[in-house]
């Protein structure tokens, strides 16, 4: 199959070699948001290379956050990136994976659709990921392909094969492949050594696919003389070989890849006439970055304490809520087994804030629990997200509304008074239908994702942050409030200041006698941008500085 466009979306594939972890999300969205800057639409899209189906069942250890999107996509977390640098909007074509690939080619055999033909990598599942980019024809002036993994990787030849087809389908004109790779700064040499780089560009020719620039990963900026260096060797032009040196924080990325006029190369190679680009806005917000008056200490509790990448939204969630008023955040990890045991009791003495996320799994339940209930009773601004939320219901239950053996059931099947529980169907405002649960559906088919509407009650901390009545947020559960203890529960002084619009389910819970306690069911953090932060965040971080000043007056 040749693909073709009809609208005639320019494309640029980013693939990276040497090793993962480079930056490859990172300087896609950068890229993204220099052409935004000189009035450009973008999209994006990541082909992940590994065998399962979406990141939804993936351990985030291993894998990272999974990224959920409005339309109830689980995806990889560089769809965050994508969003946070740019007015671009993702969805469940802006994420594919070889299990997905694999799986529509496997139900088209099974369909009749190759109509009896041996089935193939080269073309059919070749054309699938053609098909799958090709999609982005006419949703943007440029579309950003990124592709997961290093180039040799075995999983994700028939991604490079399939773009390197698309080079053929579409035109140069319309094509355009940027290699990021590493060239590394040996300390005991004092040099930097290029050979890495040179081996990379090789074993991409031997894909068949010539690099049109060269972006170079490095603890320091490359002089012209290596720049020229790396040119001659990999078959570049020399302004064409652009430094990506490291920055102290993510938002000043796109700033460094202006001065290193990337845009510029991009623009002249597929052939668009822009003005002149303008970065003000993040000037401004780099600016702000560098300047933060104070810091205050955010405590965070979960399984996941040893790797940020588990959390990334909620970390760039928070601290976009510090820039909003002038503070850096520091995040304090505090292990959910450390309180229940007591051995990281004195962490949470040294917060300014306390924030509970979401998670999966039974694992330091009771010291989520400790937390919530430390934050309640010393008046520490306290955030409940998803989990974080269900479990605060399930202390105040407890200690406020003296609920004997309350618990959720996700932890406790057999609990007599299931305050959180598994909703067998409630209505979606989104599709008109009734949907339902069954707790011998999949593990990956029981979730209530993507956008859904929330009306905000008056007079509550939700309605002071967001502003309006009506907001809209993405959800990532399967639990449910049990509205058969609502009553009791805020008859003990729980207050409920979210629900959906036909008030049968609650989406945010707070507390009126505390200076700032707030749960809610969704995941804010996933609509929060360094130039607008989430209203909620803002708020958290504004109560975490009022308490640190009482603290210490």
């Amino acid at each position: 199959m040749k693909a073709s466009l009809s609208k005639k979306t320019k494309f640029i594939f980013i693939t990276g070699g040497v090793l993962s972890s480079l930056g490859k999300g990172l300087s896609a969205a950068s890229i993204g948001s220099l052409l935004e800057s000189r009035g450009l639409t973008v999209t994006f899209q990541k082909l992940d290379p590994y065998i399962n189906v979406d990141p939804g069942t993936m351990n985030p250890f291993q894998h990272g956050e999974v990224y959920v999107t409005d339309d109830g996509a689980e995806t990889d977390l560089d769809m965050g990136h994508y969003e946070r640098f740019t007015s671009a909007v993702m969805g469940k074509k802006n994420n594919y994976t070889s299990g997905r690939i694999y799986f529509s080619v496997i139900m088209k055999e099974r369909r009749g659709e190759y109509q009896g033909g041996t089935v193939q990598v080269i073309p059919h599942i070749t054309d699938e990921i053609k098909e799958a980019i090709v999609q982005l024809d006419g949703c943007a002036d440029v579309a950003i392909i990124e592709i997961g993994g290093t180039v040799g990787d075995i999983e994700g030849l028939p991604f490079i094969e399939a773009i390197r087809q698309l080079r053929t389908d579409l035109g140069r004109e319309y094509t355009l492949f940027i290699h990021l790779t590493l060239v590394p700064y040996i300390k005991t040499a004092g040099e930097v050594k290029t050979k890495p780089t040179q081996h990379s560009v090789k074993e991409l020719l031997a894909s068949g696919i010539q690099p049109d620039i060269l972006m170079c990963r490095a603890d320091v900026s490359l002089t012209e003389d290596l720049k020229k260096k790396i040119a001659l060797f990999c078959n570049v032009d020399a302004n064409a070989v652009i430094s990506a040196v490291d920055v102290d924080s993510i938002y000043e990325l796109p700033l460094k890849l202006r001065e290193e006029e990337v845009d510029d190369r991009i623009l002249e190679k597929l052939g668009i006439w822009t003005g002149a680009p303008n970065l003000e806005p993040w000037e401004r917000l780099v600016r702000r970055i560098k300047n933060l008056k104070d810091t205050v200490t955010i405590g965070i509790t979960g399984k996941y304490v040893d790797l940020t990448e588990s959390y990334k939204s909620l970390h760039e969630a928070l601290v976009h809520g510090g820039i909003a008023s002038d503070v850096k955040v520091a995040l304090q990890y505090i292990s959910a087994d450390g309180l229940e045991d007591g051995t990281d009791q004195e962490k949470l003495e040294n917060c300014d804030g306390i924030l509970v996320p979401g998670g999966f799994g039974s694992r330091g339940m009771e010291g989520k629990i400790k937390a919530v209930q430390y934050a309640r009773e010393c008046r520490i601004p306290f955030f409940g997200i998803c989990l974080g939320m269900q479990l605060a219901v399930v202390e105040f239950a407890r200690n406020i509304a003296k609920i004997e053996e309350v618990h959720s059931e996700e932890f406790d099947p057999t609990t007599p008074h299931p305050v959180i529980y598994l909703m067998s169907e409630w209505f979606d405002f989104r599709t008109g239908k009734t949907e339902k649960r069954s707790r011998e559906t999949g593990i990956g088919g029981t979730l209530r994702l993507g956008a859904y509407p929330c009306i905000l009650k008056p007079g509550t901390f939700a309605r002071a942050a967001y502003d309006r009545e009506e907001i809209s947020e993405r959800h990532r559960h399967r639990y449910e409030f049990n509205n058969s203890y609502r009553d009791r529960l805020e008859k003990a002084g729980l207050v409920v200041s979210g629900t959906s619009p036909d008030n049968s389910l609650v989406e945010i819970i707070e507390l009126a006698d505390h200076p700032w306690f707030v749960g809610c069911q969704f995941h804010p953090e996933f609509q929060s941008k360094p130039m607008r932060p989430h209203p909620l965040f803002r708020d958290f971080i504004k109560a975490a500085i009022n308490h640190k000043k009482n603290r210490n007056v």
